[in-house]
């Protein structure tokens, strides 16, 4: 998420300037540990460093992480850095988010989806911008893609142009789906596969390879390979991360 990114450059201004930067921690609603590796080639805002989809980490141990590892820029003078933990909680434990962090993540379900969701923006699939359940929703104006049916609008508070504006979108509603926790890709192969369209499917090929953080997801959905196949791709890179996240994490 983009706020990792945002912290970063605040990192780094800090090095630069020698100044102390102090983390007020907090829990991560998506604490989970999935996905691929981010990896250089494929750097952007949203999406910086070389974590999983999802890192399980809090924003301390995350701030943490970066700072030993080396990952700001002025690698010989990191941040001085100060995390104030919090109490009460620990990883697995569940969170609900008392403040919206974006207005398309309204709700849980929103947040507990949106690993599995956003690669459908680099589609012409709708995520259900432009309703008031956004991220909990699939859809494109075409009956192959399923019976469920919403039209995405002008909505004060959320998008003011969603794609598929004012025109019907079929396709499955996930509001009340209660087994996904953390990533899977069966629903973005799934909709690929009723496509019909092959690469066409990836509207906007490289914005799908900087959200995966790589190309290799891509290019095994186009040959065909299952998601078992894909995931068990990433696993091994997984697996090193992991044993670095375990140096950094201040909470049982």
């Amino acid at each position: 998420y983009t706020y990792i990114s945002t912290m970063y450059y605040v990192m780094e201004a800090c090095a630069e300037n020698k100044k102390e930067m102090v983390v007020l921690d907090r829990p991560n609603p998506c604490d989970y540990v999935d996905g691929p590796i981010l990896k250089p080639a494929y750097r952007s805002f949203v999406g910086m460093l070389p974590l999983p989809v999802l890192h399980g980490c809090t924003i301390g141990e995350l701030a943490q992480m970066i700072n030993g590892e080396r990952w700001i820029a002025n690698k010989k003078n990191p941040c001085s850095l100060k995390v104030i933990p919090m109490t009460g909680w620990k990883h697995g434990a569940p969170y609900s988010l008392p403040i919206k962090p974006s207005p398309n993540l309204p709700n849980d379900q929103s947040i507990r989806l949106y690993a599995s969701l956003c690669p459908f923006e680099a589609t012409r699939v709708s995520v259900g911008r432009g309703t008031t359940f956004p991220f909990q929703v699939l859809g494109a104006p075409n009956k192959k893609y399923g019976s469920f049916t919403f039209t995405p609008r002008s909505l004060p508070g959320f998008d003011k142009n969603p794609m598929h504006k004012g025109i019907t979108c079929y396709g499955e509603d996930l509001r009340n789906v209660t087994d996904v926790n953390g990533f899977t890709l069966r629903y973005f192969l799934d909709f690929y596969r009723l496509s019909g369209e092959n690469a066409a499917f990836f509207s906007r090929a490289r914005w799908f390879d900087l959200l995966m953080g790589t190309d290799s997801v891509r290019k095994a959905i186009l040959k065909g390979e299952s998601e078992e196949a894909i995931r068990n791709s990433w696993q091994k890179e997984l697996q090193d991360y992991k044993e670095i996240r375990k140096k950094y994490l201040l909470y049982e």
